[in-house]
């Protein structure tokens, strides 16, 4: 598995489905269009702003609220590599991975990555290290199948390419 580096967007707790992409986008199912409006009621700033392989950094609960698989693909398809959360909503974490969007958990890296800094996540260590500041932390690491199936880009491709 690879890595990702790229510069911080910083949010707080409990950032539900409902602002990473407002429901009166999800009437499209595009990836371009569903990334132009992603993060807008919550940062008016971040599709202006944010640049390919960039990182979101989040503190409890991320992605919670509905279940929309819209969320996430909005998410990696404006160019971010990495979510990093405290915690994450279930249906978030399982949606994430089954698009493809690397997410880890780490209470710590949650708590003291500021935005703007550059950070590198290591997906087979979990470690991440902000490169700002040169702390590291212990995410917690994918398993190998989970690995895959965010190699393959999500799980239908990994289906797929695994028949």
């Amino acid at each position: 598995m690879k890595a990702a580096k790229g510069h911080v967007f910083r949010y707080g707790d409990n950032v539900d489905t409902d602002v990473i992409i407002p429901a009166r986008y999800l009437n499209s199912s595009d990836p371009g269009e569903l990334a132009a409006h992603c993060m807008e009621d919550i940062d008016r700033e971040f599709v202006k702003q944010v640049k390919e392989g960039d990182i979101i950094v989040a503190e409890k609960n991320f992605g919670c609220g509905s279940s929309r698989e819209h969320a996430p693909l909005a998410i990696k398809a404006a160019g971010v590599s990495c979510v990093i959360a405290e915690t994450f909503a279930r249906i978030f974490y399982r949606n994430a991975i089954n698009i493809g969007l690397p997410i880890i958990e780490c209470p710590g890296a949650a708590a003291a990555i500021a935005a703007g800094d550059e950070v590198e996540v290591d997906f087979d260590t979990g470690v991440i290290t902000d490169k700002t500041t040169n702390a590291t932390f212990q995410g917690q690491a994918f398993p190998p199948f989970m690995q895959k199936i965010i190699d393959c880009g999500g799980l239908v491709n990994y289906i797929n390419e695994n028949q």
